[in-house]
Formats: C-alpha cells, structure tokens, sequence
C-alpha cells in the first residue's frame, strides 16, 4: 500500500496467543503497525519492550483507543465478546481470536455491532494458513482426490500432566476444554472443505485428575452434501494418529505432525523470514492408494496472510480475511456438539 501510513494496531493481552502468534504478525505484516500492547503483568511489560521497542505498554483497554485504529483481542475466552463490543462501540476496528464468542447468539450480536458502526469484525482462525490445510485444500480443488467422502482431522498432544490454568481448571463460564479450543480449528477447516454441516454427534470426556473440562473430545459431522467429518482433539494420545486423512474416490491423502509455523513461532523466528512457513520433506504427507502413492510437497504456511489480510481489508475496503459469518457457523457446531455430548445424542442442524 504505497503512500499509506500503517494501520496502528493495538492488542489486548500478552499470553501464549499474544506474545507467540499475534505480536509478531503484527509486527511482520505490511501495512500494519504494533503500537500499543496491553498489559498488566510486569515481566511480560518488559518482554514487549524488549522485542518491541516502538509499542507502548498500557494497562488497560481503555488507553487503546486513542492510540490504535485496530484492536486485537487476544485474552482468555470469556473476555472475548465484552472487549470485543468495546472496541467496536469506541469506533475500532476489532481482530478477536477464536473462539468469537460463547454462543452462536453472542456472535450474531457482536456482528450486527460491527454492521451498525461500519467497522471489519474479523476471527483469527489462523490454521486456515497452515501448511498441510493449504496441501490438502489443493488437491481437492484439483480434484486428484476424486470425490471426496471422509475428512478425519485430529489435534492432539501427550499431556499427562497439567498444565493448569483457565483452559483446564476453569468453569463453565471460562469457555474452556479443548472442545471450544482445538475444536475452533477442527470444526472452521471442516466445514471450509466441505461446507455446512446438516447433523452433529459428539463425545467429551475429562480424563486427567485436577482438570475441569473436557481433554478428551470427538466431533462427528454429515455435511449437506453428504461428506462425513471426523474431528478428534486430546491431550492424553500417548501414540499420535495421523493429522490428516482424507478418503476420496479416486486417492487419499495422509498427513503426520503438526505445521511447522507455530514451533517457530515459539523459537523466536520472524514470520517474514524465508523459509519460515517451509516444511522438510521427511513431513510431507502421501496421495494416492495403498501400494501406489507419492509424497506431496506441504505447500507453505502462511499464517502472516491473515495480517496481510486485515490491512488490506482496512486499506481498500475489501472482505476480511475470514468471514465472521463462518465462526457463527462453527460456533452451531460447537454449541450442537455440547448438547451431543450431554444428551449422547445426534444433533440436527436443520432450520
């Protein structure tokens, strides 16, 4: 955007998502400016000045609005909708992390906000820009997988022990539990491939002494169109199953380990280096049929587009780079697969 100032962006929160993934996108992204960062704690305070010498560090969220045009909302999930509808209603521009909201019912609302003010709303679904999703968004469109009829996607981890905090040991109202967490990605990328989802079965379970919500969780999705969506997230898989496979008619495509983007993120790596979103070739998955397949190059992830994405959104008046629309979608989902599990029943998701 030649001959326009950054968009000053101000992010809400230097914890895991703030510090590893927003604050050094920010930073890399063309067109955007990390100006102000909030936080109260004193240790994080000094890590932002430290790699971030140009941001002012604020207590509160208040102090954003005259500093910033943009405001990232990166705390923990409860928070997410009332600093949201804050931002919005002092004029701004809001990025929220995911998931939006708690309900599909809040979502709609802070969407509507948005649509009254005139303001992008958008919902950092980062793992659309991962690597293998790109891969395997790729060969369906190319159709090398035939048709496709089965999407089995999992997240999951060997955590025997806790790590304790709000995710794990929090309430109800926390939104916590991997179904909301991992299962905001599981569930965006699902129905990115295949579109809406007509029923909903799910399972949840807490498996670990110590924590509150679910650490054990299955979603199973039949979509409009007839695919099924087979989504596992866990963090007791002592031997991790396959990322990703997908059955078509024709192939299918199998994919281990996890993109690369945020091991290097936590390293320490810019976003904007060469090579930070490349894969080595001993990750790459597999296409074809048992017998006859090939590996295929994981395409690039790209997590700093989602950036790129909102400055440009911002700066020209387009789309942004993820629907609000689709988290309200995902959020059905996740509200369906709650009752699911409450009920141990299938879900319709039928006007």
């Amino acid at each position: 955007m030649p001959g326009t100032a950054p968009v000053r962006t101000g992010l809400i929160g230097y914890g895991t998502a703030g510090e590893f993934f927003h604050a050094p996108l920010i930073d890399a992204a063309p067109g955007l400016e990390l100006a102000a960062v909030v936080t109260a704690n004193p240790d994080r305070a000094a890590r932002v000045d430290k790699r971030y010498p140009g941001a002012r560090v604020v207590s509160s969220p208040a102090e954003l609005w005259e500093l910033c045009e943009l405001v990232v909302v990166a705390t923990p999930n409860r928070t997410h909708v009332p600093l949201a509808e804050e931002a919005l209603r002092a004029g701004r521009a809001v990025v929220v992390d995911k998931p939006l909201a708690g309900t599909a019912g809040e979502a709609v609302a802070l969407l509507r906000l948005a649509h009254e003010r005139g303001l992008m709303l958008t919902v950092f679904q980062n793992r659309r820009w991962d690597g293998d999703f790109l891969t395997l968004r790729r060969l369906l469109e190319s159709g090398e997988l035939g048709e496709p009829h089965r999407l089995e996607s999992r997240f999951e981890r060997w955590r025997p022990l806790p790590k304790g905090g709000w995710r794990e040991s929090g309430g109800p109202d926390e939104i916590g539990g991997l179904l909301y967490d991992l299962g905001s990605h599981l569930v965006d990328q699902a129905l990115h491939l295949f579109g809406p989802a007509e029923t909903v079965y799910a399972e949840t379970d807490v498996r670990r002494a110590g924590v509150a919500n679910d650490d054990d969780a299955f979603i199973a999705l039949t979509h409009e169109n007839g695919a099924r969506s087979h989504l596992w997230m866990n963090a007791l898989a002592a031997q991790l199953g396959p990322r990703f496979r997908v059955l078509g008619s024709q192939a299918a495509y199998v994919k281990w380990g996890l993109d690369v983007q945020e091991e290097r993120l936590r390293a320490g790596m810019r976003p904007d280096e060469p090579g930070f979103g490349e894969e080595p070739e001993e990750r790459w998955g597999t296409l074809g049929a048992d017998g006859d397949t090939l590996p295929i190059r994981t395409a690039p992830g790209a997590y700093l587009d989602f950036y790129t994405g909102v400055a440009a959104a911002l700066r020209d008046g387009g789309p942004p780079p993820v629907d609000p629309a689709d988290a309200i979608a995902a959020l059905r989902v996740l509200e369906a697969a709650r009752r699911s599990a409450a009920t141990r029943s299938v879900v319709s998701l039928r006007a």
